[in-house]
């Protein structure tokens, strides 16, 4: 199995099935509008701006599994983001931890063990073009840290 074999529900009710991007860098991200790190939205549309001409996908994933900071209705989530003037996709809100996590979340704790499994809002996770885990970082490890930078450029074709 592969990331590619995960879709999620897009946050106005449209499909999002991961293989749509095959091929692309998808950097996976548990969002949620009441937490220390929101304003990390901030870093991830300057991100997804900068690098989806070369072909990175951003994708949030809003959860309230952490603290209960994501409260709100999938309107007001999106109406909230406007705030940070998100324009990469949202899906709806989900559960990214136990039982009832979703399984795209559940194959990420598979094939990275305690390193796929988040830990609080704004877990970060890169998918490669190919649907394979290439890497996992902390809320704390902002979207614009040269640590992520490198690898998903390391993922995207050279500046032309």
């Amino acid at each position: 199995m592969s990331a590619h074999d995960y879709r999620f529900v897009a946050n106005d009710g449209g499909d999002l099935p991961l293989s749509a991007w095959r091929g692309h860098p998808v950097l996976v991200v548990n969002t949620a509008s009441f937490c220390g790190y929101t304003p990390q939205y901030e870093g991830l549309e300057t991100l997804w701006r900068s690098r989806r001409d070369r072909g990175l996908i951003v994708l949030g994933v809003p959860s309230n599994d952490f603290g209960a900071q994501e409260p709100g209705s999938d309107a007001e989530i999106k109406a909230f983001c406007a705030n940070y003037h998100v324009s990469f996709p949202l899906t709806r809100k989900v559960n990214v931890t136990g039982k009832e996590a979703h399984p795209f979340y559940r194959w990420l704790a598979d094939e990275l063990g305690e390193r796929g499994v988040p830990r609080w809002n704004f877990h970060k996770y890169l998918i490669d073009g190919e649907g394979r885990a290439a890497g996992a970082w902390p809320s704390s490890t902002g979207p614009q840290s040269k640590e992520i930078a490198a690898a998903i450029d390391a993922l995207l074709p050279a500046r032309s």
